[in-house]
């Protein structure tokens, strides 16, 4: 289907989906999939969304609890971004994510919705001190692109160019993209569908910045792993999550200038 007679669009994800790293929760969150829907209304005002992401989903979550509410929105146009969660836990089965990611895959383009789907950046370059999963995320990547290829589902490849370990693209924690991050996936998507108006942009590099280097480097990945790091494992080994008690941020299909009600949870103290 051309891009111009997308008419209904889902998003399905996670955090980075729901939009964590641009803007918050008394402002509201914006994040690539409401940039994306951005893009599509500037081409066909008619565009109605609906953004089905959970903060701190796994794949198997994103499958059991958006999937069939998504079928149910009929969409024209879905994306599917869903996985990181899944790499940074300390059990972690390729195949297994691969295998949810699939059958979202296959269930959306049987029901006629064009997919789209992003591979990921290689996170020991975000995050030096998560280099040990970078085995991970280049296993995982590859079976994100052959499942792809056999659902005709559209890959943008993130995970390609140098740009998106570029540390301005990713929020203080390094979980999250960035505003300029964000704005980059949802270039990235409208390039990989072609949406009038997009180009190849979002691939060139920025300009030249000093990093810090030596004492000042290991001083840096320690404050970020006392700040970010640590009480995220902390949530991990007490069971709970970011998104406890979090609902969708847009879970019925709505034209881009109706403002929903806040999800439940919104306001709610979160674990730390």
């Amino acid at each position: 289907m051309p891009s111009s007679e997308y008419l209904r669009y889902v998003a399905l994800g996670d955090s980075q989906t729901e939009g964590l790293g641009d803007g918050d929760d008394s402002v509201g969150l914006r994040g690539w999939a409401d940039r994306l829907a951005e893009h599509l209304a500037d081409v066909n005002p008619g565009l109605q969304y609906a953004n089905l992401a959970v903060r701190g989903r796994s794949a198997g979550q994103v499958r059991a609890e958006q999937l069939g509410a998504a079928l149910a929105l009929r969409p024209d146009l879905a994306t599917v971004v869903a996985g990181v969660n899944d790499l940074l836990r300390p059990r972690f089965d390729a195949a297994e994510v691969a295998g949810h990611l699939e059958e979202m895959f296959a269930s959306l383009t049987a029901a006629g919705a064009q997919v789209v789907t992003l591979t990921f950046p290689d996170v020991g370059k975000i995050a030096p001190i998560a280099r040990p999963v970078q085995s991970r995320v280049f296993d995982l990547n590859a079976r994100i692109r052959a499942a792809a290829g056999r659902h005709g589902v559209t890959v943008a490849e993130t995970a390609l160019h140098a740009v998106a370990t570029d540390p301005r693209l990713w929020s203080a924690d390094r979980l999250h993209a960035s505003p300029l991050g964000h704005e980059r996936i949802a270039a990235a998507v409208a390039h990989a569908i072609d949406l009038p108006g997009s180009n190849d942009a979002w691939t060139l590099p920025l300009p030249p910045q000093e990093l810090p280097a030596g004492r000042r480097a290991v001083a840096a990945e320690l404050r970020w792993a006392a700040a970010f790091l640590g009480p995220w494992l902390g949530r991990r080994l007490r069971g709970r999550s970011s998104g406890d008690g979090r609902t969708a941020k847009r879970p019925l299909l709505l034209p881009l200038s109706a403002v929903p009600d806040p999800p439940a949870g919104i306001g709610q103290r979160q674990p730390s």
